[in-house]
């Protein structure tokens, strides 16, 4: 190994590689992107400049993964986001309930390196690129310190997720920094600049008790006067994390070329405040407590942002405006921050909701003027009001995913990404994606390929709900409660329930509805019924001269009343949830919205289910039953409650629930994919956030695939995951397929929301 000494200049070790997609960063969205080409047959290079993936959500940083579900805290029901992402949440979900960032980072290793098709270089920063021409890269190139190495990587595709956008910016991609007038696009939250027009960095700390007095000695460049933190009097000892997220700053500066300053910044808040907290003597509740861990890279919220085609802004989301090519959703508020972040005096955040999910649509997901440029995560082309919202990580991985299927499609037919549009392929990518398990809102297509869609179907049982009676409780009515209750067009049941009444009360119970049908806002009252009753158990039945006429989820509102137990049950099934009028500080929701009339926002009450083990379903009678569970749910292409629950069910007594697929003719069957109900109203945040399960109570865990002849095909035991995808190793010939499944629990009946067969 001894090398002779030369005076002339070494080069580091070159190694060049050619693919068919490359993906530049490593967060949330690389990832997602890279698993969901790779499986679609795409070789791909993911280049990752940190020694970890996922970014924000990685161990490096520790940020939860939030998106259309804000924390249970907005109305987007079952609104998490389906595909990669979902998997990856509901793996960590039974890996690491109590939200270990370490583990989840191995979980994220682990999902990349199972895939063949990706070549994953950790610890690489691209730094140049090169160019075929003035609209087409060629090939980037980056530098790995830890291997001395440098790469050159060729593609006819390139995807930047790195954040920064470092692919885009090289290649001379149109992009903006900064905030847009409000004329640009009518945006009445457009900021000012007193306010700012950049969003800040963070860096979070850890505390751990240790049993024994702990001293501290801070750093000399910790910040001595903790007065200049406005925050400071809130300060408590249980807050650590990314609880911390207002530990911001650097929405002054250049948030790109400026990151090492604003970390420096940063630290010497941290370190200030914990010397605060440790020596000030207004905490002896700190007395035991040890700085445990502290950021040494920050987390980014925003920089560039590139424009695309068309750039999504504040109307397109309070709007719920609809799109010929929407490809994913968001649903998070639009979330400004003061520019001045820690040192402002204003509130750390500014957030206003929509009532619902909003699409999100292709043409924001590529360069306008490189050709062969994906953007994704979040630099995508959206104004800088709209990016408050689809910045954040599920919606970025979300709409990564979509890249990765446009990706494929623009392989298979050697085209550039706007041909995609030019071409009419839109199509064909949004039925991928939902083939993928990606939810699309107001698009609905039947997937050709499916051998299910010509099958017949026929079930052992359908679920009738005549009542909600099992494991009943009586609940104190301290806050308004509510029942999501789907109905049909031109059917309104009578509705029964009970109470126990502590003293003489009066009792009102509304029906409401939502403006938009597939929105979760009750915002019109349709009926209101009071009634006096006195001390004691009542059964009460409601009849409603309402006569529906569309397919909806209705709201029956019990108001609050000190004096009234209302009676729930803990039977779990799917699409049936209850809601409260409650409050969730995380995400500024105080029961009602009510912003200034000049921001373009609407105002609107919250109704949001409580966590489990809370949030039981209100025990009610129907009559008649609810009948929404039938079989044939399984091809309608929605794998999700919407404006009804979508699923087949089987009925509680039906002690081996089946499903059987007939086909007239023998057919070639090659993959079976089934989708089972794993709570997509539920956030799942990554880290910090302790659950109380690691499997979904709605999840059919056991179950079992025969062929006409009885011969078994395969047999899953303990499942939690949302998609099961079963390959054959040689195609099965049939003409009959039958699924026998168990039920979760005795509370909950077996539930599946689609089965598709491919040849």
């Amino acid at each position: 190994m001894l090398k002779t000494s030369f005076s002339e200049k070494r080069s580091p070790k070159k190694i060049f590689l050619e693919t068919g997609l490359v993906i530049v960063g490593g967060g949330l969205s690389g990832v997602c992107a890279a698993v969901t080409a790779a499986r679609a047959g795409l070789k791909v290079v993911l280049v990752q400049d940190r020694p970890v993936l996922g970014g924000n959500s990685s161990s490096e940083v520790r940020l939860w993964i939030l998106g259309a579900t804000s924390h249970l805290g907005n109305n987007n029901r079952w609104s998490r986001e389906g595909g990669v992402i979902d998997e990856l949440l509901v793996e960590n979900m039974f890996r690491n309930p109590e939200g270990n960032p370490l583990i989840f980072d191995s979980i994220l290793l682990d999902k990349v390196a199972s895939e063949k098709n990706i070549t994953l270089l950790l610890n690489t920063a691209v730094y140049e690129l090169e160019k075929s021409g003035s609209e087409v890269i060629s090939s980037v190139l980056g530098f790995c310190s830890q291997n001395s190495t440098h790469y050159q990587i060729s593609a006819p595709l390139f995807c930047d997720c790195s954040g920064d956008g470092i692919v885009g910016f090289l290649a001379g991609a149109s992009f903006r920094m900064g905030a847009e007038s409000k004329d640009e696009f009518d945006e009445k939250f457009a900021p000012t600049a007193e306010y700012g027009e950049l969003l800040g960095h963070s860096m979070y700390f850890y505390s751990k008790d240790t049993g024994r007095p702990v001293k501290y000695t801070a750093p000399e460049f910790a910040l001595k006067d903790i007065t200049e933190i406005p925050r400071f009097r809130s300060f408590n000892t249980k807050e650590y994390g990314c609880r911390l997220w207002w530990l911001e700053y650097g929405g002054r500066l250049d948030t790109v070329h400026d990151t090492e300053k604003i970390k420096w910044e940063l630290w010497k808040v941290i370190y200030g405040t914990w010397d605060y907290i440790k020596n000030s003597g207004n905490f002896p509740e700190a007395e035991n407590l040890t700085l445990e861990w502290v950021g040494t890279i920050p987390g980014k919220r925003e920089s560039r942002r590139f424009e695309g085609d068309y750039m999504l802004n504040q109307k397109d989301i309070v709007e719920q405006r609809t799109h010929f090519d929407a490809v994913a959703y968001g649903g998070w508020s639009i979330d400004l921050h003061p520019a001045d972040g820690v040192f402002s005096e204003k509130p750390g955040c500014n957030q206003w909701h929509s009532k619902g999910i909003y699409q999100i649509p292709y043409r924001t997901l590529y360069s306008k003027n490189i050709k062969n440029l994906f953007l994704a995560g979040r630099i995508i082309s959206a104004s800088h009001v709209a990016f408050a919202s689809t910045r954040v990580m599920a919606t970025s991985a979300y709409v990564a995913q979509a890249v990765a299927l446009a990706a494929t499609i623009c392989t298979d037919k050697n085209i550039f990404p706007a041909d995609i549009l030019a071409d009419k392929h839109i199509t064909l990518l949004q039925e991928e994606l939902i083939r993928a398990g990606q939810y699309i809102p107001d698009v609905n297509h039947t997937d050709q390929k499916d051998l299910v869609q010509k099958a017949n179907l026929q079930a052992s049982s359908e679920l009738k709900i005549d009542e909600l009676s099992k494991a009943m409780e009586y609940v104190d009515l301290t806050l308004s409660s509510a029942q999501l209750i789907p109905v049909k067009a031109g059917a309104m049941p009578k509705i029964s329930f009970s109470i126990n009444v502590k003293k003489q009360t009066t009792l009102s119970v509304q029906l409401r509805k939502s403006i938009k049908a597939g929105n979760y806002t009750p915002d019109i009252t349709i009926e209101t019924k009071t009634f006096s009753r006195g001390e004691g158990l009542h059964d009460v039945v409601l009849s409603f001269d309402f006569i529906p006429t569309e397919e909806t989820y209705l709201f029956l509102i019990f108001e609050k009343n000190p004096e009234v137990k209302l009676k729930f049950s803990q039977q779990r099934i799917t699409g049936m949830l209850s809601a409260f009028n409650l409050v969730n500080k995380a995400v500024s929701n105080f029961g009602k919205q009510t912003p200034p009339e000049d921001i373009g926002v609407e105002e609107f009450e919250f109704w949001c289910p409580q966590r489990r083990p809370a949030g039981l379903n209100i025990a009610l009678k129907f009559e008649p039953a609810l009948e929404f569970y039938g079989v044939n749910n399984l091809k309608n292409g929605i794998d999700r409650p919407t404006v009804n629950p979508n699923a087949w069910t089987a009925a509680y007594h039906d002690p081996k629930p089946e499903i059987t697929l007939n086909w007239d003719n023998e057919q070639q069957i090659s993959e079976i994919n089934l989708a089972f109900d794993t709570d997509f109203d539920h956030p799942m945040e990554s880290v910090l956030m302790g659950h109380p399960e690691n499997r979904m109570p709605f999840c059919v865990q056991d179950y079992t695939i025969t062929d006409e002849n009885g011969k078994l095909l395969y047999k899953k035991e303990g499942n939690y995951q949302t998609r099961n995808v079963i390959r054959f190793d040689s195609p099965v010939h049939t003409r009959q397929i039958k699924i026998n499944l168990e039920h979760p629990s005795a509370l909950t009946p077996a539930a599946l929301f689609s089965v598709r067969c491919y040849a």
